[in-house]
């Protein structure tokens, strides 16, 4: 066996092990492009080693969705998924656990309509917001991992040969995800230990603000009253533990949905939709998102603010230092996965219902009294770097030092 297949072989077993943390007896639903099929077939055997009772695997295709965007009426992007989302929200009902395997084309979308895309995702999101709300409050278990693809690896890495894109892509996803070690389990059990000291900490601060101050950025995020500092690993409703972003390198909270004030401007270009957002800010007053800018993409940021009523708050307040082995690398990913976890990044829209004190089993209606917003959409932009100072604002009005120069100052 190659080098290579040892290390696709660890990933396998890595992805069914930790990150979806496949049980006796469960149904794993695999969700993947076409193109990771080798990478798929070895997490279908590693599941069923593990005792799965069933793997489903549900393909997709770029090109196939490439050309529903491009040739489909306009009717087609308002038809609901009733039959797909009937189907996950009945797997998860039953103790279904989901991996995802991501190989985007950044670029993928460029062209197409917003307001295609647009309504694509609302009727989608709209209809899927049960099996969401599980989500959300970790009813079940849930992994995101990523495969390279030709057109990802070129735009990671444009100076290199064609011939040397895909295996350098995938050194850089074998290395983040800590595969490239003799033992990944046990290298992702010591990670987690470290991020969980952090949320430790920042829990028993019980910090009522947070101030963010860097170049472009005077944001004050207060948080709800309740939050939670999760790292991590998460817990499902049956008592079993899974990761679900496979890199990752973050701590994060829920913010109070009205708490938030002042600007925040992006650090890195954020692909959303098959396109790509760079350079760009956001005004938020009382909570709410009063303006957009951009130098690209403008048009299809506004299209993600104005999603929904929450899609113009926040859902999730998160924290990576700059220094850390995502960042240290110094690549662009273009991909959310990775780019969230080499950068302090908040996210528009929902929030996790676990980021509350008994969250877990509250109704919608409880979180929303609790301060946490709802949505259709849950989408991470970055704005950290190496010039970023947070503050923790405490009740009685000290700010006390909590990232100096993008790094931990705890």
């Amino acid at each position: 066996m190659s080098d290579f297949q040892q290390k696709l072989q660890k990933y396998a077993e890595l992805a069914v092990r930790v990150g979806a943390n496949v049980q006796p007896g469960q149904t794993l639903i695999v969700h993947a492009p076409i193109s990771s099929a080798e990478l798929v077939r070895l997490i279908v055997k590693s599941a069923y080693t593990v005792g799965a009772k069933l793997v489903k695997v549900k393909w997709s295709d770029e090109t196939v969705t490439r050309l529903q965007y491009e040739l489909a009426p306009d009717e087609t992007f308002n038809i609901a998924p009733k039959w797909y989302a009937a189907e996950m929200t009945e797997e998860v009902e039953n103790g279904a656990a989901v991996l995802h395997v991501i190989a985007e084309n950044p670029d993928l979308l460029q062209g197409i309509p917003s307001s295609r895309i647009t309504a694509a995702q609302r009727v989608r999101s709209h209809e899927l917001r049960q099996y969401r709300e599980y989500q959300m409050a970790d009813k079940f278990s849930w992994s995101l991992i990523a495969y390279p693809s030709a057109e990802w690896a070129a735009k990671v890495f444009p100076d290199l040969p064609a011939s040397e894109q895909m295996d350098k892509l995938w050194e850089a996803i074998f290395s983040t995800v800590r595969v490239d070690l003799d033992n990944p389990v046990e290298a992702w059990n010591e990670h987690l230990k470290t991020l969980s000291s952090k949320a430790d900490i920042l829990n028993s601060k019980r910090y009522k603000k947070l101030h963010y101050l860097a170049p472009g950025t005077d944001l004050t995020i207060e948080l709800a009253k309740d939050h939670l500092w999760v790292a991590a690993e998460s817990i499902n409703q049956q008592g079993h533990s899974f990761v679900a972003n496979m890199p990752t390198e973050e701590v994060f909270t829920a913010p109070l949905k009205t708490g938030v004030n002042g600007k925040v401007s992006s650090t890195k270009p954020l692909s959303y939709s098959g396109n790509i957002i760079d350079n760009f800010s956001l005004t938020f007053e009382n909570g709410r998102i009063v303006d957009v800018q951009a130098e690209t993409g403008l048009e299809t940021l506004q299209h993600l603010v104005e999603m929904d009523e929450g899609s113009h708050y926040l859902g999730e307040v998160a924290l990576v230092p700059h220094k850390s082995p995502i960042s240290d690398k110094n690549i662009l990913f273009y991909n959310t996965l990775f780019d969230e976890n080499a950068s302090n990044h908040l996210a528009i829209g929902n929030a996790y219902a676990f980021n509350l004190k008994g969250g877990k089993d509250m109704t919608q209606e409880q979180l929303a009294a609790n301060g946490l917003n709802s949505s259709l959409t849950h989408v991470d932009f970055m704005i950290g770097s190496g010039e970023m100072d947070i503050n923790g604002v405490t009740e009685d009005g000290t700010e006390e030092p909590i990232f100096r120069k993008g790094n931990w100052a705890i």
